[in-house]
C-alpha cells in the first residue's frame, strides 16, 4: 500500500536532574561538592532512506517517546544521555509541525538527517554552584523537558521526469517499457491509484528516475477526484512529460486542461521544462490537422511498439544536462 501522508505525535526525552552529593573520603575532611550534571534527553532523528518508498511504517507508529536522560551522580560524574530514536522515511519526505504549520524538515539526500525534537538539556550537579562564598551548596537544577508535539509527515515523489495525462493516456505502459518497474495497467480509467517509479537506464552508465504521476481529470487542482494527493507529487518533478493519446479529438483542449489544473494547484509548475508526447502511436488515426495548432514540438511514441521511444529519451536526457 502506498501511504504519503500521515500524523505522528512526537516527544524527545527531558534531561536527568543534577545530584547534590558532597565528596566522603576518609583523611579529607572537608571534601566540598561533588554532583554531577544529569545526562541530555534523546533527541528525535528522522533520516532519508533510498529503500523505502512509502510511509507505512511510520503510519502505523503514531507515537514516539525517546528515552530521558539519566541523573547526575557523585563525584562529578555526569548521567548517562537518553537514547536517540531514529524514524527512516522515504527521500522526499516533508516534516512540519501542526500547530505553526512550518517545514521543519525537507529529506531529499539519502541519509540526510535532522533533529526534529531536540532532548532536554541535563541539569547542573551542585558541584556548579559552589562560590567562595558558598562551599557546601544544597541545590542542584532539574533537567529540561525534551521538545514535543504533533506533526505532519507528507511525501512528494522525489523524480527527474514526472508523467502527466489523463486516465488511460499510457503512462504506466510507457514507464513499464522504458524500466523495471511493474505498474497496473488495464483497458479502464483510473488503474494507477499511486505514483510509480522506476529507473530508465540509456547511454552506457547513466539514468534518471521517472514517475507514473496518476491521472487527472478537470478539477483536479479543486481537490476533484484524487487531485490533491496526484498532484502534489509533481511539484518535486525536474521536467514534466505531458502524454496525450494519438487517437484523442481535441488534443489542444486536453492538454490545456492539464495545464490549467497543474498551475491551478501551484503556479510554479508552469514554468518547468516540458514535452509534450502522442501516446499510443500503434493507434493511429488520421487525425493529424488537429495536432497542427500547438506551438511545440509533438512527439510521436508508442510504449507498444517502441516507436519513438529513443528520441524521447534523447530529449530528456537533453533536458537533464541542462538543467543539473
Amino acid at each position: 500500500m502506498f501511504i504519503d501522508y500521515t500524523k505522528v505525535e512526537l516527544k524527545a526525552g527531558s534531561g536527568g536532574a543534577g545530584a547534590v552529593s558532597f565528596r566522603r573520603e576518609k583523611y579529607i575532611p572537608k571534601g566540598g561538592p561533588d554532583g554531577g550534571d544529569g545526562g541530555r534527553g534523546g533527541h528525535i532523528i528522522f533520516q532519508a532512506d533510498s529503500n523505502l518508498h512509502t510511509l507505512q511504517d511510520v503510519r502505523y507508529m503514531k507515537q514516539y517517546n525517546a528515552e530521558n536522560g539519566a541523573k547526575g551522580t557523585g563525584a562529578c560524574k555526569t548521567g548517562r544521555n537518553g537514547s536517540d530514536v531514529i524514524v527512516s522515511v522515504p527521500i522526499g519526505t516533508i516534516i512540519k509541525k501542526i500547530e505553526k504549520a512550518d517545514i521543519v524538515a525537507d529529506l531529499v539526500e539519502e541519509n540526510q538527517r535532522v533533529i526534529v525534537c531536540q532532548g532536554g538539556y541535563g541539569g547542573r550537579g551542585n558541584t556548579y554552584f559552589k562560590t567562595s562564598t558558598l562551599q557546601t551548596p544544597l541545590k542542584a537544577q532539574s533537567g529540561k523537558p525534551g521538545e514535543s508535539g504533533v506533526f505532519e509527515i507528507e511525501l512528494k515523489v522525489l523524480a527527474d521526469v514526472g508523467l502527466v495525462g489523463l486516465p488511460n493516456a499510457g503512462k504506466s505502459t510507457l514507464l513499464a517499457r522504458l524500466s523495471a518497474a511493474r505498474p497496473k495497467i488495464a483497458d479502464y480509467p483510473f488503474t494507477t491509484l499511486e505514483p510509480n517509479l522506476g529507473i530508465v537506464q540509456y547511454n552506457d552508465y547513466q539514468s534518471f528516475v521517472m514517475a507514473d504521476i496518476p491521472g487527472l481529470i478537470d478539477g483536479a487542482s479543486s481537490g476533484k477526484g484524487l487531485g490533491h494527493q496526484f498532484l502534489k507529487h509533481v511539484e518535486r518533478n525536474k521536467i514534466l512529460i505531458y502524454l496525450i493519446e494519438s487517437v484523442d479529438d481535441n488534443p489542444l483542449h486536453t492538454y490545456q486542461t492539464l495545464q490549467h489544473e497543474i498551475i491551478q494547484f501551484n503556479p510554479d509548475l508552469g514554468l518547468k521544462p516540458n514535452l509534450i508526447c502522442r501516446s499510443k502511436m500503434d493507434l493511429i488515426t488520421d487525425n493529424s490537422h488537429q495536432w497542427q495548432d500547438f506551438n511545440q514540438e509533438v512527439l510521436d511514441i508508442s510504449a507498444v511498439s517502441g516507436v519513438g521511444l529513443d528520441l524521447l529519451i534523447s530529449k530528456i536526457s537533453e533536458f537533464l544536462h541542462k538543467i543539473d
